[in-house]
Parts: C-alpha cells; sequence; structure tokens
C-alpha cells in the first residue's frame, strides 16, 4: 500500500511539474506580449500614461493566456460551461492585472517615480507576484476539472482515504464513493 500511494504521489506530482512547465511557457510568451506591448505604449502613444499602457499590454497578454491554457495547458481540465470558464479567467486575470497595474501606479502616483524604466520594472515586479496567484487561481478555479476523469488517475481518492478506513486491524465498510450519503448497493 506504501508503494502505491508513493507511485501515486509521484505521478500527481509529475503532472503537477508538466503543467507548471506548459504554464511556464505560455506565461513567457505572454509576459513578452504584455512587456513589449506596454514598452512601446510607454514609450509611445501613451507616454504620459504608464499605468494605462500596463493596462492595455496586460490586457492582449491575457486574452492570448486564455487560448493557450485553455487549449494546451489544462485541456484536459476545460470546463464544459466555456463561458463561465471565461469568466473566471477573466475576474482572475482582473486580480493580476490589478496587482501589476498597481504597482506601476503605486510607484508612480504613491512614490512619485517618474523614470520609465524604474515604472516598467515595478509593473514586472507586480506580473511575477500576480503569477503565482494565477497559477494556483487556474488550476484550481478555472480549469478544475477533476483528476478522477483522467485515467492514471482514477483511483487516487480511494488509496488516499483508505488508510482512514482501515483502524487498528479493524475493516470498516467502504461508503459509495459516487455519494458518501447514499447507502452502499453491495449492503
Amino acid at each position: 500500500m506504501i508503494n502505491t500511494l508513493a507511485d501515486r504521489l509521484r505521478g500527481l506530482a509529475s503532472l503537477f511539474w508538466r503543467e507548471v512547465a506548459k504554464f511556464g511557457a505560455v506565461g513567457g510568451v505572454a509576459f513578452v506580449i504584455d512587456n513589449g506591448l506596454t514598452y512601446y505604449l510607454m514609450h509611445g502613444a501613451m507616454s504620459d500614461s504608464e499605468a494605462k499602457a500596463r493596462f492595455v499590454g496586460a490586457t492582449v497578454a491575457t486574452i492570448f493566456s486564455w487560448i493557450a491554457n485553455r487549449f494546451w495547458t489544462f485541456r484536459h481540465r476545460r470546463q464544459a460551461n466555456v463561458l463561465r470558464e471565461f469568466a473566471m479567467f477573466v475576474l482572475i486575470n482582473g486580480i493580476g492585472i490589478g496587482i501589476s497595474t498597481g504597482l506601476t501606479a503605486l510607484a508612480k502616483y504613491g512614490m512619485g517615480i517618474t523614470d520609465k524604466n524604474l515604472l516598467f520594472s515595478a509593473g514586472i515586479v507586480g506580473i511575477l507576484v500576480a503569477t503565482v496567484v494565477r497559477f494556483f487561481a487556474y488550476r484550481f478555479l478555472v480549469f478544475n476539472k477533476e483528476l478522477d476523469d483522467e485515467p492514471e488517475f482514477a483511483r487516487d481518492h480511494e488509496i488516499i482515504d483508505r488508510p482512514s478506513n482501515h483502524r487498528a486491524g479493524v475493516k470498516v465498510p467502504e461508503q459509495n464513493v459516487a455519494d458518501p450519503d447514499l447507502p452502499d448497493p453491495k449492503s
């Protein structure tokens, strides 16, 4: 049983790190889109509106990120309700955009920084903080289809729950996994 549990935990860790790697690749491209567009706008059309430039760059990067994460990173976890998934994605990214734009605005208006490179850097720090928030929010709130739907992880909950069902060598009858409130059909 310990080996089975260890194998499952290694499998879950492997799946998690594959998702992190894909999320990182998508995030890297989104980072380039966000910062490239922001830098271009800060030194051009929006030269006096650094926070707005950050907002525009982040918005374009968010649209790219949703498409890439939906169809690549979390493709096996997509929700059936695309509108709900997109709304949650936009809400979470709104928080992320608020973090990166907020740090740029805080640096400019709260700290009186006028150097565009420092303002740009404040936004990058905000992106880094928001990235951690986004990964866990995407994984557990947006693209949250259960692991049970993946064949290699279909029985993980049973392995993890099993120790609580076996106490001091006494076997306790297992509950119906589909709905623990319903009686076990085997009884």
